[in-house]
């Protein structure tokens, strides 16, 4: 493999080693339809990001979630992405927006986390699902990698409770086989 090559493979798009990154990121929970579930995004001293808080079925709720600012890195060269977390054990979903509007289709990725155990999770762009406002959709085009705009982090799926994942980094990948 080239240069080139090992630079698209491995496109660091956050590195929560560095505090200014966790800046970059805001909450969005199920406050915004009058649920009453909390959650933060917040720099750890041992150098990761840790979203946090507790999810609430009341009133109707039941998700907190965190999503970047548009990011600059062109994803065009790549299949999927590579997330390094150390979870509690709980289901997550990683999400992707093509657009900056709040609200709209947004291309989510569930995945499980191992209770105190760093682990790197794959997320190919081909197992994204489109959903709006929780439900999935059917007449939706496949994500355009280039066209990706922000990145997010979710808990949802009625697990109620305190929850805890933490991130050390998000890269963008490119598959050994090319898709």
């Amino acid at each position: 493999m080239n240069a080139q090559q090992n630079e698209i493979a491995d496109l660091m798009i956050f590195d929560f080693n560095d505090d200014r990154q966790v800046e970059k990121w805001r909450t969005i929970n199920d406050t915004v339809m009058g649920g009453v579930s909390s959650s933060s995004f917040v720099e750890v001293d041992s150098g990761h990001a840790r979203f946090t808080g507790t999810v609430s079925l009341e009133n109707n709720g039941g998700f907190a979630s965190v999503r970047s600012q548009p990011i600059s890195q062109n994803l065009s060269e790549c299949d999927g992405l590579m997330i390094r977390v150390k979870g509690d054990g709980q289901a997550y979903k990683f999400s992707l927006k093509l657009d900056q509007n709040f609200d709209g289709v947004l291309y989510q990725h569930k995945f499980l986390t191992v209770r105190d155990n760093w682990i790197e999770i794959t997320l190919p762009f081909k197992d994204f699902v489109p959903t709006y406002r929780g439900r999935v959709l059917d007449d939706v085009s496949p994500i355009d990698a280039a066209q990706i705009q922000t990145l997010g982090l979710m808990i949802s799926e009625k697990q109620e409770g305190p929850f805890v994942l933490d991130v050390a980094w998000i890269k963008g990948i490119k598959s050994a086989s090319g898709g």
